[in-house]
């Protein structure tokens, strides 16, 4: 990222600027902001260039003005293609998975379009449906159930689209589909695998009976792995089922006992909902001490920036320091923590 030098006089400006406006919250980052508008147009910036830029910045606050109320709700996002009919049995597996993870409190993100998308809404109703709508030349407006319906936003570009539709959840559900979903899958795979984002449940759902995704398996094992593209295994993170029950269980089960993470420096903080035990540690570094940079999984209390940002302070803790070439395998340590006697 450039730093963007401005004279001093117009740092005071924005500073001014910002007051007249009663901003006073994070004015270091929106400060940043308006440095880099004005250094676009001292840069005399390509027009086209300067409308994706306002139009991304534009559909971002959009986006985080709809999530922003709804922080504190799980959700999961369910991909699939527009083109599947009711007809089909794959638009009720995602009626059923979107219902049944609604009844248990989380929210449904979608494209907000046809299809796969439109069941998972009616799965969930109204109420815990979001909409991430994409503008294009040839498909309709969103579907019924969240046109015209405060849980919706709509984006120009896939970019920002596909951020909010990842941003927010804590887990996600992929039926079949076309490039659209492909291309959505594999992103999700690629930020767990370098560790661009959170570990998540990620659940690819068939029809009953259905070969969709193990066919995709026998190609990413037979070629992708097996020409040392990916390590092997890298698609263990992922489930793989025909069934609606178990890809429910799968996405409430990775949150049971795990709660979040947060990088100290160097040092990887796993929050937990349950104190485990010194055996259970003990276990845990058995078979997960391959994992490790140096040192040894252990218990700890908040570290200080923790404290002083007030970040979930009063949950048990584990901390380690991961070898950075092994994030991707965080799934497995924190599907082992979920498993633990102490968790119940």
């Amino acid at each position: 990222m450039t730093d963007v030098i401005l004279p001093d006089d117009l740092r005071a400006r924005l500073g001014a600027l910002l007051d007249a406006e009663g901003v006073t919250g994070n004015r270091s980052l929106i400060t940043r902001i308006l440095q880099s508008a004005i250094a676009l147009g001292q840069d005399r910036t390509d027009r086209l260039d300067l409308k994706i830029a306002s139009a991304a910045l534009s559909e971002m606050r959009d986006a985080f003005r709809l999530f922003a109320p709804l922080r504190g709700v799980p959700k999961v996002t369910i991909f699939g293609s527009a083109r599947t009919t009711q007809a089909d049995p794959l638009y009720g597996q995602a009626q059923n998975v979107a219902r049944l993870l609604s009844k248990d409190g989380w929210m449904v993100v979608t494209g907000a379009g046809p299809g796969i998308m439109q069941a998972a809404a009616e799965g969930a109703g109204r109420e815990m449906s979001i909409g991430v709508s994409i503008r294009l030349p040839f498909e309709e407006k969103a579907n019924a159930v969240v046109a015209q319906d405060a849980n919706l936003v709509s984006m120009k570009y896939f970019f920002t689209r596909k951020l909010m539709l990842v941003k927010e959840s804590r887990g996600f559900v992929c039926l079949p589909g076309g490039f659209g979903t492909m291309d959505e899958m594999f992103e999700l795979l690629t930020l767990q695998q370098t560790g661009k984002a959170e570990p998540v449940p990620i659940v690819l759902l068939d029809e009953p009976g259905g070969t969709f995704w193990h066919g995709l398996k026998t190609f990413v094992d037979g070629n992708l792995a097996a020409g040392g593209y990916i390590s092997a295994g890298d698609l263990d993170r992922v489930l793989i089922t025909d069934s609606v029950d178990a890809a429910t269980r799968e996405i409430l089960g990775f949150w049971h006992n795990y709660d979040s993470l947060r990088w100290v420096g160097d040092q990887l903080v796993l929050r937990l909902h349950h104190e485990p035990t010194d055996a259970e540690i003990a276990d845990l570094n058995d078979r997960f001490g391959d994992l490790l940079l140096r040192g040894r999984i252990e218990r700890t209390e908040a570290l200080a920036p923790e404290r002083a940002d007030h970040d979930a302070v009063d949950l048990p803790r584990l901390v380690l320091v991961l070898n950075q070439f092994r994030v991707g395998a965080l799934h497995s340590l924190i599907r082992a923590i979920n498993t633990l006697p102490s968790a119940g």
